[in-house]
């Protein structure tokens, strides 16, 4: 792992965070942390959050590739390396010193770069921190940055940057920008898949990945936190869409996706994918776009290129 900036602290975890633990505090916290946070903490912890050795699990990693359509290899899909990685940028976010309220934070886009592949049995080293508080007409953004290395040391082989919005919340200081451009039309495309989603969606994708965040898991529950029913997980949609780009991305390369509507479970969600080449043949990128097959309201769109 390299030397973090001077004055950044590095705590060191002695094993993955529980995610269901880190949602179980937040929830229990949330009444205190409502008047701590708010008066608080104004600026991002300086700290990182590490973990030496994590190892994939072959069971949900099966079972992963099984649910998204992704081919068995032994090479782990880059949305799996993102479920290893998302509890200790969790942890980060569910500091007593973290600004923002944990229960609330909704997540608007995600850039991932898949610079080597990384092998089933690999050990690896992750290290995730915050950045980038940011105002917004609707709350407050937050970037969470995580690396992922070989156990070792070494150059990270997978980095994610999550963009993250806590609505409502704002915080003083930091500046709430003026009204963005309008959003632009979207008429639906041809669809090259069409996804029918059910109720279990949330369930399912939640066992593999160790997200049991309430709003995905059942219509109850997710009514309990203000949603009129159980919403699927966004980094479900942007894996599976991921993984309907196929082979032709090859070990090397970079995913982006930004997040515009909940899928409400259960759903049909139609995909449009486009590919586009080199003139000499070459793939370079695919696009891809989800949305509503019967409303036609967009839920996501994203690409993926090819890393020089």
């Amino acid at each position: 792992m390299s030397a973090p900036a001077r004055g950044v602290e590095t705590v060191e975890l002695p094993e993955s965070p529980s995610l269901t633990k880190l949602y179980a505090g937040a929830a229990a916290a949330a009444a205190r942390l409502m008047v701590s946070k708010r008066n608080g903490a104004r600026r991002l912890p300086r700290a990182r959050h590490h973990v030496a050795v994590v190892r994939p699990d072959i069971e949900k990693l099966t079972a992963y590739q099984h649910l998204l359509g992704e081919p068995a290899r032994d090479v782990v899909p880059a949305g799996y390396v993102h479920t290893l990685a998302f509890p200790v940028a969790m942890s980060v976010m569910a500091r007593e010193d973290f600004p923002l309220p944990l229960l609330g934070m909704v997540h608007v886009s995600n850039r991932v770069e898949c610079r080597e592949p990384i092998a089933y049995d690999d050990e690896l080293d992750i290290t995730a921190w915050a950045e980038n508080l940011a105002g917004h007409r609707a709350g407050t953004l937050v970037d969470v940055v995580a690396e992922v290395r070989r156990a070792g040391g070494g150059e990270p082989v997978w980095r994610g940057v999550s963009t993250n919005i806590a609505k409502g919340v704002f915080l003083p200081g930091i500046d709430k920008p003026s009204a963005g451009a309008p959003r632009e039309d979207f008429r639906a495309p041809l669809p090259t898949a069409l996804w029918q989603l059910g109720s279990e969606t949330g369930r399912e994708y939640a066992a593999v990945s160790g997200d049991f965040n309430p709003i995905h898991l059942s219509s109850l529950s997710a009514r309990a936190l203000g949603m009129r029913r159980s919403i699927a997980h966004g980094m479900y949609s942007a894996s599976r869409a991921l993984a309907e780009v196929g082979s032709v991305k090859g070990d090397a390369f970079a995913w982006d996706v930004k997040f515009e509507a909940p899928v409400f479970l259960p759903a049909r969600v139609a995909l449009n994918i486009s590919d586009f080449a080199e003139p000499d043949g070459v793939w370079e990128r695919s696009d891809f776009v989800g949305w509503n097959a019967k409303s036609g309201r967009r839920h996501f769109v994203g690409s993926v290129s090819r890393l020089a």
